[in-house]
C-alpha cells in the first residue's frame, strides 16, 4: 500500500530515532572510549574487537547530521564522542592521514593509508563542524583534504589512488582494503571522495576544491558510467581501463543521487542538468536488480551471468533515496512507488526488534546469520542517511 508523503515522512522519522537509539544503547564503549568495534547479530558486544576509522567517521557523520535536522542534544554529545576519539586515536600526526584500524585500546593496528578512510573522516568532520561550529574540526577536515591532494591525486590520469603505506610509499597489494579487487582505482572510493569533498565545500567554498569536485563528476560521466549499460564499472587500472565486468545495483542507485547532490552543492546549474539526465539513466540501470518484492539484489556478473541473490541493508537504503530523487527529477509516479517499495521491503525483512537493521537476507528472505550488526562496514550511515534524506526531501 502506497503511503502519503506525510505518512512516509513520519515512518522514516520514527525509524531514524530507532536506529540512533540502538547505537546509543548498545555501541558506546564506556571502558575504552569511543564506540564498540563489533557487535554480533544477536547484540553481543566484542569488547576486544579492533575499531575501524570508517565506522567511527560514519558514526560522527550520522549523529552530527541527525543533530542538524532535529537539534537533539544527545545526538550532538554522541557526535562529540566520535569526534574526540578520532582526534585522539585515528589521526596520524606524524605522517598525516588516518589509520585504517586501531585496537580496542586505541593503539594503531592497520596503519595503511586508504583514501576511502580519509574521505570518510573529511565527510564526518565537515558535518560535525556544521553541527558544532568547532573550528578545530573544520581545520582538520581541510588538512586531510590537503593530504589526499598531495598523496592520492593522480595528476597524470586523473582520480585518486586507493592506498599507500603509513609513510606514503607505494604498495604491491592493498592489505586490509575494503574492496575485493586489488586494483589501482575503484568506483566506490571515488564516489565517497566526491561525497566528502562536496560536504567539505559546504563549509569551505574553496575554488580549488570546487574544481576537484567538477573533475570527479566528469570522471563519473566520462569514465565510470558504462557508455552502453549506464551502470557503473567498479574497478579500474591506473589508466582508467575497466577491470572485471560486474554490476553492483546498490552502487548504481547510490550514485544516481550523490553525483547530482555534488553538482548542486557547488551550484553549477549547467553541470547539474547534465548530471540529472545521467542519474535517471543510472537509476534505470539499477532497476535491473529490483525483485518483485521491492528488494534490490546485490550484483550481477556479466561474464558468467550470475545474479547475487542477497539483499543487503545498504542497497535497500540507497534505493529509497535514489528512486525518490528520480521521482523528483521526472515526476513519474513509478519511481516514487519504487522508493516506497524499498521502504516496505525494509520494514518487512530488515528491521531488528532492538533497533538497527540486519546485515541482509538471502534469496529466500531469511536473515543472514553470522554477520555484524555493528562492525567495520556495518554503521548507522546508509540507513540513517536514507531516513534523513527522505525527511528533508518531503519537508521541502
Amino acid at each position: 500500500m502506497e503511503l502519503t508523503l506525510p505518512a512516509f515522512k513520519i515512518e522514516v522519522q520514527q525509524e531514524l530515532d530507532r536506529i540512533l537509539t540502538y547505537w546509543s544503547n548498545y555501541a558506546v564503549d564506556f571502558k575504552h572510549g569511543g564506540f564498540a568495534g563489533k557487535i554480533s547479530n544477536d547484540n553481543q558486544v566484542d569488547a576486544r574487537a579492533p575499531k575501524g576509522s570508517v565506522l567511527n567517521s560514519r558514526i560522527l557523520w550520522s549523529y552530527s547530521a541527525a543533530y542538524n535536522i532535529n537539534k537533539k542534544a544527545q545526538y550532538l554529545q554522541l557526535a562529540e564522542r566520535a569526534y574526540k576519539y578520532m582526534v585522539n586515536y585515528f589521526i596520524d600526526e606524524r605522517y598525516g592521514g588516518v589509520f585504517w584500524t586501531v585496537d580496542f585500546e586505541g593503539k594503531p593496528l592497520d596503519t595503511t593509508k586508504q583514501v576511502y578512510a580519509i574521505a570518510f573522516a573529511i565527510y564526518g568532520l565537515s558535518e560535525y563542524y556544521r553541527a558544532s561550529e568547532e573550528e578545530q574540526a573544520k581545520q582538520l577536515a581541510m588538512r586531510l583534504y590537503d593530504v589526499v591532494v598531495k598523496h592520492n591525486c593522480d595528476s597524470q590520469y586523473g582520480g585518486y589512488t586507493e592506498a599507500f603505506s603509513r609513510e606514503w610509499k607505494e604498495l604491491e597489494g592493498l592489505p586490509g582494503s575494503h574492496k575485493d579487487a586489488n586494483e589501482n582505482k575503484s568506483t566506490d572510493t571515488h564516489l565517497h571522495v566526491l561525497e566528502a569533498f562536496a560536504n567539505l565545500y559546504r563549509i569551505w567554498p574553496d575554488k580549488d576544491l570546487k574544481q576537484r569536485i567538477v573533475e570527479l563528476i566528469k570522471l563519473f560521466l566520462n569514465q565510470i558510467i558504462h557508455p552502453v549499460g549506464n551502470h557503473l564499472s567498479l574497478f579500474f587500472n591506473k589508466q582508467w581501463v575497466p577491470q572485471g565486468n560486474t554490476q553492483s545495483f546498490g552502487h548504481d542507485i547510490e550514485a544516481a543521487w550523490l553525483i547530482q547532490e555534488a553538482a548542486e552543492i557547488i551550484q553549477d546549474a549547467a553541470l547539474a542538468e547534465v548530471v540529472k539526465a545521467r542519474c535517471v539513466e543510472v537509476a534505470n540501470a539499477a532497476s535491473r536488480g529490483l525483485d518483485v518484492d521491492g528488494g534490490l539484489w546485490l550484483e550481477y556478473t556479466f561474464d558468467d551471468q550470475h545474479l547475487g541473490k542477497e539483499k543487503l541493508w545498504w542497497p535497500q537504503a540507497e534505493a529509497m533515496v535514489g528512486y525518490y530523487n528520480v521521482w523528483q527529477i521526472t515526476g513519474q509516479e513509478d519511481y516514487l512507488q519504487k522508493a516506497q517499495g524499498s521502504w516496505q521491503f525494509i520494514k518487512k525483512h530488515l528491521l531488528s526488534p532492538e533497533g538497527e537493521w540486519y546485515w541482509g537476507v538471502d534469496a529466500n528472505n531469511a536473515i543472514m546469520k553470522g554477520e555484524d550488526k555493528v562492525g567495520m562496514w556495518k554503521c548507522p550511515y546508509h540507513n540513517s542517511r536514507a531516513c534523513m534524506e527522505i525527511i528533508s526531501r518531503i519537508k521541502s
